[in-house]
């Protein structure tokens, strides 16, 4: 190690929710905590989106669930309301050329295609009640389910062309990829983080289930407004030993990387990491998902005892909500382009690609639907600092082989953020655990 260097206890790259509330932890354990961030603000991937008069929606993650009890907790705490996603009426589904308005989670499909997303749904359950969250790779299928993709399973497990899209809808919108991307055994260990299909892909008892008022990045704001957080710091190398870590000028005891394993394989290490962590994170993967907000005067499609949500097997735009603030006005309607759509269109001109969203919006809602008098998108693989969302994924095999070197400290070295949980993998509430569980081994050691 260097003398001369500024000292502090802690360095945390990375000042999303994961890295901020390992940094408060520390900081009220007694620790002196410096944060990096490579990007001009706090929140990661959670991102508020101005809308004038105060008013913002959300272009990064936005919503809380039921169980989700550390968010929560979090909220409480730093004063951030919730409210709850604008779901009274009707939903939309088109599919197959028709389109139908329907309540309840599951859209009114033929009964037959019905019948068999639910058998599948049924037995998806039932094996992830089998796979330990903490450790995938000792689950006593665990090879078998690594060694095929989510695509072979569903060929083998659903026999109806309405199930099959049904399912293939649910892998866009949970993890912004495509069955053939995911094995078998990372999408049960992503449902048995989640207590379920279900928690997953509901609104109302699920994970969209509220919003946070002010917008989601508010916590990260407010988090961050007592520590010490340095932005537009970005982390190119690490020093790493038996007498602790050198970053940026910085020396400290412990480092906690909250960046995506992605993002953390990017950095150049001395000495180089172990083999099996770096082979772990060439394997990462993170999604593509395409953000777009239509702002329109008011939420007309309430008027016509529409709640705003639908679903597309045509797309572009698959999943839509309601996304307008608290008070309903302006109204909001949030288009997703994920996975092979956001691939696709992700590299289209801003103009086209906003006028297939707006075609889909159209065709669901209507003609005033086609004419927002303002529109917003968010590209997060071009961002920088991000490179993809929702969260990273496995291929198969990755699990098995690999799985084992995602989480275990290194040295000095910790990790946190949404993948190192075992509880809500993926999502806002797996960060702030994660950052909760680092700061705490750090405590501990």
């Amino acid at each position: 190690m260097v003398s001369g260097l500024d000292e502090v206890d802690v360095i945390i790259v990375g000042a999303g929710l994961a890295g901020l509330v390992a940094a408060r932890d520390l900081t009220r354990a007694g620790k002196r905590v410096v944060v990096l961030e490579a990007r001009d603000r706090v929140g990661g991937r959670t991102l508020n989106q101005d809308i004038g008069d105060g008013k913002v929606v959300e272009a990064g993650g936005q919503w809380i669930g039921p169980t989700q009890d550390r968010l929560a907790a979090l909220a409480a705490e730093l004063g951030v309301a919730t409210f709850p996603t604008h779901g009274d009426g009707e939903h939309l589904i088109e599919f197959g050329g028709a389109r139908r308005r329907y309540t309840g989670s599951i859209p009114k499909l033929a009964p037959h295609g019905l019948a068999d997303f639910a058998q599948a749904a049924f037995r998806l359950d039932r094996m992830a009640r089998k796979v330990p969250p903490g450790a995938p790779w000792e689950a006593r299928r665990a090879e078998a389910w690594d060694g095929m993709t989510f695509r072979t399973w569903m060929r083998r497990n659903l026999r109806t062309r309405p199930g099959r899209a049904l399912m293939e809808g649910v892998v866009e919108a949970v993890w912004a990829a495509e069955p053939e991307d995911l094995s078998l055994l990372g999408v049960l260990f992503y449902i048995a983080s989640a207590g379920g299909i279900e928690p997953l892909i509901s609104t109302e008892g699920g994970a969209q289930q509220d919003r946070f008022v002010g917008g989601s990045q508010t916590l990260a704001l407010r988090l961050s407004e007592q520590l010490d957080v340095r932005l537009g710091s970005p982390v190119g190398s690490v020093t790493w030993g038996g007498d602790g870590v050198e970053v940026e000028g910085i020396r400290a005891a412990h480092a906690v990387l909250a960046i995506t394993p992605t993002l953390a394989g990017r950095i150049r290490y001395a000495p180089a990491l172990p083999g099996l962590r770096d082979q772990l994170t060439q394997r990462t993967a993170q999604g593509a998902v395409i953000k777009c907000h239509a702002v329109y005067d008011e939420p007309f499609w309430r008027a016509d005892g529409l709640t705003g949500q639908a679903g597309s097997d045509e797309g572009p735009a698959k999943v839509i909500f309601d996304n307008s603030p608290p008070d309903g006005s302006p109204g909001v309607l949030l288009a997703f382009l994920e996975g092979g759509m956001a691939r696709r269109l992700g590299i289209w001109p801003d103009a086209d690609r906003r006028a297939a969203v707006l075609g889909t919006l159209t065709r669901l809602f209507g003609p005033r639907a086609a004419q927002p008098q303002a529109f917003y998108e968010q590209k997060w693989a071009d961002k920088e600092w991000t490179r993809g969302c929702y969260g990273c994924y496995l291929p198969p095999g990755g699990w098995t082989a690999f799985g084992r070197a995602l989480r275990p400290p290194i040295g000095p070295l910790h990790w946190a953020g949404a993948e190192y949980a075992d509880r809500w993998s993926g999502y806002m509430d797996g960060a702030v655990r994660s950052g909760e569980s680092a700061a705490a081994a750090i405590v501990r050691a």
